[in-house]
């Protein structure tokens, strides 16, 4: 573990930025208390991609680009 004061981290914030995202807990500290710790993001999966969903629609009702009679008024 890694702690820096808030001085630091602001003049090394790049450095800590890829140190975090090669495993190393960075903390970041105000009077030797830690405050936060940077770590990266948690990936979600793979990525999506155009066009995924495309067989998981099998029908579209008749009217589906109608007008709705609810806005008429605002036609």
């Amino acid at each position: 573990m890694s702690q820096y004061n808030i001085a630091q981290a602001k003049a090394q914030f790049s450095e800590l930025v890829q140190r975090a995202l090669a495993g190393e807990e960075v903390v970041i500290a105000r009077d030797n208390r830690p405050l936060l710790r940077l770590m990266p993001l948690a990936t979600t999966g793979k990525p999506r991609a155009p066009g995924s969903a495309k067989t998981l629609v099998k029908s579209i009702a008749a009217d589906f680009d109608a007008p709705l009679d609810d806005l008429a008024e605002y036609r």
